[in-house]
C-alpha cells in the first residue's frame, strides 16, 4: 500500500516557528478532501483553552478560500473535517506516538528542529523518534525553511523532488510517495531527480510514471553519502526530498543516527520519509 492523504495528523507547540508546518498539513488536508487532526501535548498542570489553538478559519480566510466573514462551520464547505486535540504529558514523543498508534494517520506532517553536535544530545528530540516509532509516512519541516506551501498564501510550489536510492532499503516506497504527492498537489510540470551514491555500476534501474509535463534524471556520485545528497539538494534548488528508510540497528547507527536523520539535521527543503 502507498501513501494516502485522507488523514493527516499535525502536532503542534503554538510557537511561531510551527507556522510553516502547519500550513503544510493544513493545505495537503485541503488537496486532498481528508480529515486533519492537530495535537497540542501540554503539561498535565496546564490549562489550554481552545484559543490557544491557531485559528484554522483565519489561515483560510488570508489563503482567500474562505471569505471575510465565514463562520467555523464554513470550514467544513471546504470538504475537509478538521479536530483539534489536547493530550497531558511530561513528554511529547510518548504521547504522540501512542496517538499514532491509535488512530493510524496516514501521514504525519512535524515541525522539527535541526540541532547538531553536543546541543541533539542535551535537548528533548521529538520529531525523529516519533517517525521511526509510528512507522507512519512524515513530513518534516524544519523550522528555518520556507518549504513548498506559503504559509501566507496557501500557493505550492513544487518543482523539484529529489530521491535518493540505494538498494537497501528499497527506493520503490519513497518513489511511490514522491508521485502521489506531486499528483496531489496537481503538479503539471515537476523534475524527479534520483540520486545515487555509490560504487558505479551497482545503480537500481528505476522508472517513475511519467505524466504529461514530468521529467526523471538520474544522477551518480561517488562520494560520502549524506554529503552528497545534502549537496544535490541544495545546489539543484530542490523542494523537497523523499527517503525511504529502515530503523538503524548498528552501534554506529544510534551514534551518528541513520542516514536519513543525517540529512535531516542539514536538508534546506521539506524531507518526506517513508518507512519500508
Amino acid at each position: 500500500m502507498g501513501i494516502a492523504f485522507d488523514h493527516i495528523f499535525h502536532p503542534t507547540d503554538f510557537s511561531e516557528g510551527n507556522q510553516s508546518a502547519l500550513a503544510h498539513a493544513l493545505r495537503l488536508s485541503h488537496l486532498a478532501q481528508g480529515n486533519i487532526s492537530i495535537m497540542h501535548v501540554c503539561d498535565p498542570e496546564e490549562n489550554v483553552q481552545w484559543s490557544s489553538f491557531p485559528s484554522v478559519r483565519q489561515l483560510f480566510q488570508r489563503w482567500k478560500l474562505l471569505g471575510a466573514g465565514a463562520s467555523h462551520e464554513d470550514v467544513s464547505m471546504l470538504g475537509m473535517k478538521v479536530k483539534k486535540v489536547v493530550r497531558p504529558g511530561k513528554k511529547a514523543a510518548p504521547v504522540i506516538t501512542e496517538y499514532v498508534a491509535d488512530k493510524e494517520p496516514d501521514l504525519i506532517v512535524l515541525s522539527t528542529h535541526q540541532r547538531k553536535g553536543m546541543s541533539r544530545w542535551s535537548k528533548e528530540s521529538t520529531a525523529h523518534p516519533v517517525a521511526c516509532k509510528s512507522k507512519v509516512a512524515t513530513l518534516f519541516i524544519p523550522r528555518q525553511v520556507k518549504g513548498f506551501v506559503s504559509k501566507e498564501t496557501g500557493n505550492v510550489n513544487l518543482r523539484h523532488i529529489m530521491i535518493p536510492v540505494q538498494r537497501s532499503p528499497s527506493p520503490l516506497p519513497a518513489i511511490d510517495a514522491a508521485v502521489r504527492m506531486a499528483t496531489l498537489c496537481e503538479c503539471e510540470d515537476v523534475c524527479f531527480t534520483t540520486v545515487y551514491v555509490g560504487h558505479k555500476g551497482d545503480q537500481p534501474v528505476l522508472e517513475i510514471p511519467m505524466q504529461t509535463g514530468w521529467t526523471h534524471r538520474n544522477l551518480f556520485k561517488g562520494g560520502n553519502v549524506v554529503e552528497d545528497i545534502l549537496f544535490c539538494s541544495e545546489s539543484l534548488d530542490i523542494d523537497m526530498v523523499v527517503m525511504s528508510t529502515k530503523d538503524g540497528k548498528g552501534f554506529l547507527d544510534k551514534i551518528r543516527g541513520s542516514v536519513t536523520e543525517q540529512v535531516l539535521q542539514g536538508v534546506k527543503c521539506p524531507l518526506l520519509m517513508v518507512s519500508r
